[in-house]
């Protein structure tokens, strides 16, 4: 934020300025001059639409993954792919919401320092925390799958997992 008045004894500029804060018009009348820049606040009541669909989604993302790395863990094999394939689905789009948030955070990281904002309630900050969370269980589960098995099953079903 940038005050000209009371003047910074830091900076003999602007205490000079301040020192002649008023100018003199054509008609000779002095005309108080008071200038002042300051910067937009920033939003962290996550009124976005992108925020809030972020915070449902890892909501809904972050159990769905936490019982698929059960099943992968216990079995051997992912989620069924249910009715019509929706549950099947489900884990995989659940896998990539939990990927993108991550990736947007990090995105948001490297440019502005910090992570995302904390949204409604503290839960895009939460929704956040769990997928870096998430994402730590994806790559033990999966390590452990590979060491144990040799392999980490495919997105489709396949022989060896439902066929």
């Amino acid at each position: 934020m940038l005050l000209l008045y009371p003047a910074s004894a830091s900076l003999p500029s602007l205490q000079l300025l301040a020192n002649s804060s008023s100018i003199k018009c054509r008609s000779g009348l002095h005309t108080p001059l008071k200038v002042m820049g300051m910067a937009k606040e920033s939003s962290d009541s996550g009124d976005g639409i992108t925020e809030k669909v972020a915070i449902v989604g890892g909501l809904v993302s972050t159990p769905v993954i936490a019982w698929s790395l059960y099943t992968l863990k216990t079995t051997g094999c992912g989620l069924p792919p249910g009715p019509g394939g929706s549950i099947g689905a489900l884990e995989g789009v659940s896998y990539l919401i939990v990927v993108g948030i991550a990736a947007w955070s990090s995105y948001t990281k490297y440019k502005t320092g910090s992570g995302l904002p904390n949204g409604p309630f503290g839960l895009l900050g939460a929704v956040e925390g769990l997928s870096y969370l998430s994402l730590l269980a994806i790559l033990v589960v999966f390590g452990l799958q590979f060491f144990e098995q040799g392999s980490i099953p495919g997105p489709l079903p396949s022989g060896q997992c439902f066929g």
